[in-house]
C-alpha cells in the first residue's frame, strides 16, 4: 500500500476548514479546495491571480457522483468515460450543488473523474468534489513537476502534499471535451 495517509489526514483538516492544498492529480500538480465552498474558491482565484470568469475543473472519484452535480448527464456517460484512454475533463450543462463561482456563466461545469489513488482517496474521504486548477499564476506555464511550481503558489496554500513531490516525470494537462445535450462531442483541448 502506498503511504499517503498523513497527507490525506492533513489535507482533510485544511479542506474542511476552507483552506487550499497543493496536490498531485492524475495530470499535473493542482491547487485544490472544497468545490462547494465559495469562499475557498475565491481564495484559489486570488492565489492564481485569475479572473473569476475563467473556469475551474472539479474532480470526482466516481462516475455515479455526477448525478449529484450535473442536472441530466447523458445516460451512457459511464460508458463514454470508461472509453477514455487518458485523463479527460468533460464539460457538462446544468451544474448543481457547487459553489456559484465554480460554475461557468452559461451554467456549464468542467468535471474529471480521477483514477489517481491519492485523489480518489481524498475525494472519497472528504465526501465532496475538489477544485483542481494548475498550480501556477494565471498566464504562466503549467508546471510539469512539483519542483517547477512558483514559490508564490507553494507559500499561498495552507498545505502542500508530500506524496509524489520528488517525481520528475513530466506530466501534461487533461484533454477537454464538451458533450452536448444531443450527445455530440466537441474536443476543446487535445
Amino acid at each position: 500500500m502506498i503511504d499517503f495517509e498523513n497527507d490525506i489526514t492533513a489535507s482533510l483538516e485544511v479542506l474542511r476548514n476552507g483552506g487550499l492544498i497543493l496536490y498531485p492529480t492524475d495530470t499535473i500538480w493542482g491547487i485544490g479546495c472544497d468545490a462547494t465552498d465559495e469562499t475557498a474558491v475565491k481564495r484559489v482565484f486570488a492565489l492564481k491571480q485569475r479572473p473569476e470568469q475563467k473556469s475551474l475543473v472539479v474532480l470526482l472519484a466516481d462516475v455515479r457522483d455526477l448525478l449529484k452535480y450535473v442536472a441530466s448527464p447523458s445516460p451512457d456517460i459511464a460508458d463514454i468515460i470508461a472509453g477514455f484512454d487518458r485523463p479527460t475533463t468533460v464539460i457538462y450543462e446544468g451544474a448543481l450543488g457547487l459553489a456559484p463561482n465554480v460554475i461557468n456563466e452559461d451554467g456549464t461545469i468542467a468535471i474529471r473523474i480521477v483514477q489517481e489513488p491519492f485523489c480518489r482517496h481524498l475525494i472519497k474521504r472528504l465526501r465532496k468534489p475538489l477544485i483542481s486548477t494548475s498550480a501556477n499564476i494565471s498566464g504562466q506555464a503549467s508546471p510539469s513537476s512539483f519542483a517547477e511550481i512558483d514559490p508564490a503558489i507553494k507559500n499561498g496554500v495552507d498545505y502542500a502534499v508530500n506524496y509524489r513531490q520528488n517525481e520528475i516525470t513530466a506530466s501534461r494537462p487533461s484533454r477537454i471535451i464538451k458533450i452536448g445535450k444531443d450527445g455530440s462531442v466537441q474536443v476543446i483541448r487535445e
